[in-house]
């Protein structure tokens, strides 16, 4: 094995090994936040003051990375991953930190498994949350189009391709159907005053 393959080998193992200690450490402090800190229980009864002295504390001694808002993510790290064998160490904690940004632990799940299985980088993560995905999907009746769609981006045939943009058209009570083709301006009959 050559010498420079041999270094690139050692630093992916670095950057690996690296990931999972931080994530393990994320996760450990979660769930020392709310098994001995809150006793338990999502939320401590004596308000933020418990998670602003833990940042300042935690700050004074570790340096940055212990802010309130980064305590928080934790904790909701532990709480949406409580069986530590779940989280994955294929994402990173950037990776969990854009999903724990989500609202609900269904939706949670779904960007977690598609991170996983696309091999999503942050970045894409990030766009595909942004474009409300996982909403696009629990309301269209194509999922798999919409899923092919987020995944392989939209595939350019012809010059129209270019210019068309995908609507959201609810509230147009117009018939559900997987997909409307074509120029939607053509569609809607032009109302005239007689």
């Amino acid at each position: 094995m050559p010498i420079s393959t041999l270094w690139i080998k050692a630093k992916e193992k670095a950057v690996v090994s690296v990931n999972t200690e931080l994530l393990e450490a994320n996760w450990q402090t979660g769930k020392y936040i709310v098994e001995f800190d809150q006793g338990g229980k999502a939320r401590a009864e004596y308000g933020k003051h418990l998670l602003i002295n833990l940042s300042k504390d935690l700050t004074l001694k570790n340096g940055r990375g212990f802010s309130r808002s980064n305590l928080l993510y934790m904790r909701k790290f532990y709480l949406s991953f409580p069986k530590r064998e779940t989280v994955s160490h294929v994402l990173t904690w950037s990776h969990y930190f854009e999903i724990l940004k989500c609202d609900n632990l269904l939706e949670m799940q779904f960007y977690f498994r598609q991170c996983i299985t696309e091999g999503w980088k942050v970045r894409e993560l990030k766009i595909q949350i942004k474009s409300c995905l996982f909403q696009r999907i629990a309301l269209s009746t194509d999922k798999d189009g919409v899923l092919a769609l987020a995944n392989e981006g939209h595939l350019v045939m012809k010059p129209q391709d270019i210019i068309r943009d995908p609507f959201v058209l609810e509230f147009t009570g117009l018939p559900k159907k997987k997909k409307y083709k074509g120029n939607f301006y053509c569609h809607f009959p032009i109302l005239s005053k007689k």
